[in-house]
């Protein structure tokens, strides 16, 4: 582990450069009961936005820009999975309808996108029962979020489909040598894609976090900091930009997609928006897993580190407002869209680490990420957010193309007003 502190003066060097645009306009200001409206009131509109994304036999469909489905994407298992965690959360909070809505994702994790032969989930089905190849650790993640969101809920079956999710991935995606989850195998388990990746690792983390939350079992935390270990090494050696692509031996693949930079889940070269939600991640598992500061404070300066370097690299990076999608290893800018999950995690983790740190500079941050966010990404006429813009802040819809979900965009809503320790859902039912 680095230093204490070498960690903190390159930190600051960083926060040095970047560009933050102060604001004292209440509505963004963390704390104050201006923004806490501002947060509700989109925490209900999104709720709203997204009650028609129950897919005919179950599980939720892909959302259009005007919430109607987009029949082209059929029911896929982490767009389902996404939904039944909001909408059980919603639940939580008393949205009229949302635990009926919430059943209804459930239906097709239990229904049309389970794999009855093989075990599992299938990630996508289309319309006429035909359903994609392969079985992801990425959507089975998912799978473990929805369940565990559905439990403290109250949902009918819950329980059964969270310890189905839990041993499946045990068997087939839980790594217990390397203290990693492998990726991709084929429909059958029989095969397994060399490629491994730390997309799936990273919900994996916020999965397991939430498994323990949800259940007072902490074999999924130490889990949980066994990956994050790995990352902040990998992180450490790599000047913070964090390797997103490995080989099955889990060696860098630094050049993978490097002729698709703009991949919707394996873009190449380094993710700002990545090294910002794993900092959080990072934070979280760190504060719910030392029962002082001492222990907890080496992994809260990797994750204030990591923070630094993305939104050094990526805000502002190229004239405009907005953080870029992706840079190369040296922190130049590759893909300039700006994408609505990358300013949600920053929300997110902006508030996080000014509850753990109190420093000032994350407030500043988080006041910034918000006035962006409500001039440039959030749908003011249309409901929900925006999921992708190009390098002028203007709609485009080429890897994100509609408004598939509400996941990044709700959770950012609720979670810079919650315990940072706690995952988003039982923070949410312990303050109900």
């Amino acid at each position: 582990m680095p230093t204490a502190d070498s960690l903190r003066t390159h930190r600051m060097f960083l926060l040095r450069k970047g560009t933050i645009i102060m604001t004292n306009n209440p509505r963004y200001v963390l704390g104050t009961e201006a923004n806490r409206i501002f947060m509700a009131s989109e925490t209900y509109e999104l709720l709203k936005f997204g009650k028609g994304f129950p897919a005919p036999n179950g599980g939720s469909g892909w959302l259009n820009a005007d919430g109607t489905l987009d029949p082209s994407h059929g029911v896929e298992t982490w767009i389902t999975s996404r939904m039944a965690h909001v909408y059980s959360i919603g639940d939580m909070l008393g949205y009229p309808g949302a635990g009926e809505l919430a059943d209804a994702a459930l239906k097709g994790l239990t229904g049309i996108l389970h794999d009855d032969e093989h075990g599992g989930w299938y990630a996508q089905v289309f319309a006429d029962g035909t359903h994609a190849p392969g079985k992801v650790c990425y959507a089975h993640a998912f799978v473990i979020l929805a369940a565990s969101s559905a439990l403290l809920a109250g949902r009918p079956g819950a329980k059964e489909l969270l310890a189905e999710a839990l041993a499946t991935y045990d068997k087939h995606f839980w790594d217990d040598e390397t203290g990693l989850a492998v990726d991709t195998w084929n429909t059958e388990f029989t095969e397994l894609d060399p490629y491994r990746g730390l997309n799936a690792n990273m919900h994996t983390t916020e999965a397991f976090l939430a498994v323990a939350d949800a259940t007072g079992n902490n074999t999924h935390r130490v889990r949980a900091g066994r990956i994050i270990d790995h990352v902040i090494g990998w992180a450490k050696h790599n000047e913070w930009r964090i390797p997103e692509h490995f080989k099955s031996d889990w060696s860098l693949d630094l050049e993978c997609n490097v002729d698709k930079k703009d991949d919707q889940f394996k873009p190449y070269g380094a993710t700002p928006g990545h090294g910002i939600e794993w900092a959080r991640l990072i934070v979280q598992w760190a504060l719910s897993s030392f029962a002082n500061r001492d222990g907890a404070r080496p992994y809260i300066d990797a994750a204030e580190h990591l923070f630094a370097r993305a939104v050094d690299d990526a805000w502002n990076a190229d004239g405009a407002e907005g953080l870029v999608y992706t840079t190369d290893w040296n922190g130049t800018p590759v893909v300039t869209d700006r994408m609505h999950w990358t300013a949600a995690e920053s929300l997110n983790t902006a508030a996080t680490l000014y509850a753990a740190t109190g420093e000032a500079r994350y407030a500043n941050w988080y006041a910034t990420f918000a006035r962006y966010v409500d001039e440039h990404v959030i749908d003011h006429e249309g409901g929900s957010w925006f999921h992708q813009l190009d390098g002028d802040n203007r709609v485009i819809g080429t890897v994100w193309p509609g408004k598939s979900d509400l996941y990044h965009a709700f959770q950012s809503t609720l979670i810079p007003f919650l315990d940072p320790a706690v995952s988003i859902a039982t923070a949410v039912r312990n303050a109900a």
